[in-house]
């Protein structure tokens, strides 16, 4: 049985974040945004994050950009000039076309947590990832939406 975790860190306190990995025994933190390094991220900015969870809770830190949209969808998402729908469809075409289960496969992010920044998983790319991760798998996958 794999375990795939996700979590968001917007209206999260650092120590609720933090907890969530710790209780949750989360094995490693994969970051899943096509950039980390903005300022208003945080406490969940890329470099301060990958020493934050390395110090608190003993895990790594991974960013993966290749598990991320583009630039140019996520623009057209939030400016509203794609659906929900198109979006998933065009979201998931790009994690065919990068291959990513033969580049990645799931395995090795057994104990994983996806991290991007939105609140919820419902209408975010960390659990489109995680879904076509578990459909796409010959394992038994389970998903952990950390909130």
């Amino acid at each position: 049985m794999i375990t795939l975790y996700t979590i968001g860190f917007t209206k999260k306190s650092a120590e609720q974040f933090f907890e969530l990995l710790k209780k949750n025994g989360v094995k490693q933190l994969v970051d899943v945004r096509i950039s980390n390094g903005s300022q208003l991220a945080g406490f969940a900015k890329g470099k301060d994050l990958a020493y934050f969870v390395k110090q608190i809770c003993g895990i790594n830190y991974k960013h993966i950009t290749d598990f991320a949209p583009t630039k140019e969808l996520l623009d057209r998402w939030h400016k509203q000039t794609v659906t929900w729908e198109g979006y998933i469809e065009e979201y998931t075409a790009m994690l065919k076309n990068r291959d990513i289960m033969r580049n990645y496969g799931v395995k090795q992010f057994d104990g994983s947590c996806f991290l991007c920044s939105e609140e919820t998983p419902e209408m975010c790319h960390r659990r489109l990832l995680t879904e076509y991760m578990k459909n796409h798998s010959t394992e038994d996958v389970t998903i952990v939406h950390l909130v």
